[in-house]
């Protein structure tokens, strides 16, 4: 059996520590993966709620503006509000905005992750409570995209409030 110059043997694939290191590079590529994903997802709902929001209130307003400038022009004014009150209505459905929002709140909670792996690979010793709090990290990025109520980005705590005078 080999041994180091200091009669240890050498460290092997099998160690703890090799596991937890392994672990968390495993993370911290899945964390980068998931940020660029969530952030080119946010860029396309950006873009879907201008291309649906900009035509539907041009729309709009150039129907206004041609019903109230001649009665010739209500008919194709109508047809114009009709139009414009259907992009209004695929931007509601699709709630696009709300899910640009739900993206950037899942990329900054993913760039955390990345960015705690990152720095538990720089240290000398990864610990179980070291994967423990990256797999919370974990957990609460997969959780950032659901629910109107997010809890991401942390908010602070609300002041506290005075006593009875």
């Amino acid at each position: 059996m080999a041994t180091t110059t200091d009669g240890t043997p050498p460290a092997t694939p099998d160690e703890p520590a090799h596991r937890l290191r392994t672990e968390v590079e495993r993370l911290r590529q899945d964390a980068t993966r998931q940020r660029k994903l969530a952030h080119r997802r946010a860029e396309f709902w950006a873009r879907t709620d201008i291309a649906l929001g900009f035509p539907a209130a041009l729309l709009a307003a150039v129907s206004g503006a041609a019903a109230l400038a001649s009665a010739d022009a209500r008919v194709p004014a109508a047809l114009g509000t009709l139009v414009s009150a259907g992009f209004a209505a695929g931007a509601a459905f699709l709630r696009s905005g709300r899910r640009r929002l739900a993206n950037k709140w899942s990329r900054q909670a993913w760039a955390a992750v990345e960015a705690r792996a990152t720095v538990l690979l720089a240290r000398d010793g990864i610990g179980a409570a070291d994967l423990a709090g990256l797999f919370e990290l974990r957990q609460a990025a997969l959780a950032a995209y659901d629910g109107d109520e997010n809890p991401w980005p942390p908010c602070p705590p609300p002041p506290a409030s005075p006593g009875p005078t």
